[in-house]
């Protein structure tokens, strides 16, 4: 119960910290990035660690492992990392333009344009965050641990030069197992703009498997079987999903079956047979699992260690995912009931709210509360719906709260009616309207109560639901 209190503190804690900084305005781009420490990606340079969606930087075409390579004309490798956070926001522009070097091109010049809001202006993107407890199914924030172990050639050799791949001779008694897995391995790096050869390739891709029981196996440790389960991600799915796996803290004599995985990459342009890359991947499971299967998951997550490579072993991965409705409104942080402003082009906008304007009710709910009351209701909120939710289900998420758990599906009129009890400040569950637990009748509409001067309208908006996922090496 505590733990789940702590998401509650979360928010209040979210909230006040917009509200401290009440002057000047924010920008942003939309990515992440890294300065490489790295001999054979983008040295010196920023990297692209992830790209938040519907941001500038995702519409210009910006992607993962991107190097760098200069801002506005400027060569970065000259520059200090202070140096060059400051050109990717200056003062006196409205975008900036980056030079792009990737594993398909030495060069690419994207535009991308600032994204400013008001620093005490928080957005429905960001609330969803917050109040995530109210729509877990929908909405979380996670990580989760691969035991890869990642070899690169010392040699400084810049992986760009590597344009094409094939794979090794097909072991012909294993021929549908090494086929699916290739394909797995085809489409990631087609995706990163290399290209299929077979005649003659820069790279020759070889795979490497075992599957078996466990001839040490002792039996399961019984601390261990009540323990939280293995997630990861599901790219196929998009979403975390469980998986029969021990964790990192388990003996092999506990586990039943073992399970080896991995791909090296093999040149055959400069130096024929180095070995430049190779990744691998030793499990341990309570039950058996299909190698193809294993494949097609943990393929694309190996594949984010190259070309850039962070960590030689235990991949540590950050998973935000995120359906939200989005109405286009962003809140004043000293004053939530104040529209601080109105995306153009959004069902907010179209159906006539402007900036300034007062909610005075979202639906029920009313919006005349500080940070700290709607915190404290959502504490209460959270608190009391516990019984609600289902502990088969129970996941911890990136901020060690342990008791996150998905609402219990035979429970959800229940819920749908806490969601409007007064005494919990519900206005902003309407960002998970959609949701039967939230809204049983199904009909995605919100209706705000708006008071502009002296006249008071009645706003019906039809919001667009807007997915996020963002899966980046922590």
């Amino acid at each position: 119960m505590k733990r789940a209190i702590l998401s509650a503190l979360l928010l209040f804690a979210f909230l006040i910290g917009f509200a401290q900084n009440r002057n000047g305005v924010v920008c942003r781009l939309g990515f992440t990035y890294d300065i490489s420490t790295n001999n054979n990606w983008g040295k010196g340079k920023p990297v692209i660690k992830s790209v938040i969606p519907y941001t500038p930087a995702e519409q210009a075409g910006i992607s993962q492992s991107d190097i760098i390579e200069e801002i506005d004309g400027i060569r970065v490798i000259d520059l200090s990392a202070n140096e060059i956070s400051q050109l990717l926001n200056p003062a006196e522009k409205n975008d900036v333009v980056l030079t792009i070097s990737n594993l398909s091109t030495p060069f690419k010049q994207a535009i991308v344009k600032k994204e400013c809001k008001k620093s005490n202006s928080i957005t429905e993107d960001q609330l969803a965050s917050a109040f995530a407890m109210y729509s877990l199914e929908t909405t979380s924030d996670r990580e989760f641990t691969c035991p890869f172990k990642t070899i690169v050639t010392p040699d400084s050799v810049n992986f760009a030069r590597f344009k094409t791949f094939a794979f090794a001779p097909i072991d012909q008694n294993n021929h549908k197992l090494e086929t699916a897995i290739n394909e797995s391995i085809e489409k990631e790096f087609t995706k990163k703009g290399m290209t299929l050869d077979n005649k003659q390739p820069d790279i020759l891709i070889q795979t490497f498997y075992f599957f078996d029981k466990n001839p040490n196996y002792k039996g399961a440790n019984k601390v261990l079987v009540n323990k939280e389960p293995t997630y990861r991600y599901n790219y196929s799915l998009n979403k975390m999903e469980k998986f029969p796996f021990l964790n990192g803290s388990a003996n092999e004599s506990e586990a039943e079956y073992l399970l080896q995985f991995g791909f090296r990459l093999i040149d055959q342009k400069d130096i024929p047979g180095r070995v430049l890359w190779e990744c691998e991947a030793n499990e341990l499971l309570e039950n058996s699992y299909r190698l193809d299967t294993y494949a097609q998951i943990h393929v694309p997550l190996m594949c984010m260690q190259y070309p850039y490579i962070k960590y030689t072993h235990n991949v540590k991965f950050g998973v935000n995912n995120k359906s939200y409705n989005y109405t286009g409104i962003s809140y004043d942080i000293d004053r939530l009931e104040l529209i601080s402003d109105v995306n153009r082009n959004s069902p907010a906008y179209a159906a006539g709210l402007r900036p300034k304007d007062i909610i005075e009710k979202i639906g029920r709910n009313k919006m005349d509360h500080s940070a700290e009351e709607f915190s404290s209701a959502y504490k209460k909120f959270i608190t009391n719906t516990m019984p609600f939710r289902d502990p088969k289900t129970r996941f911890t998420d990136a901020n060690g709260f342990t008791r996150c758990m998905l609402w219990d599906t035979f429970k959800y009129p229940q819920i749908a009616d806490e969601i409007q009890n007064p005494n919990y400040l519900g206005a902003f569950s309407y960002l998970y309207n959609f949701a039967p637990y939230i809204n049983p009748s199904g009909l995605n509409t919100c209706t705000f109560y708006i008071k502009r001067g002296k006249t008071k309208l009645e706003v019906i908006i039809r919001p667009t639901i807007r997915t996020e996922s963002t899966v980046e090496i922590k």
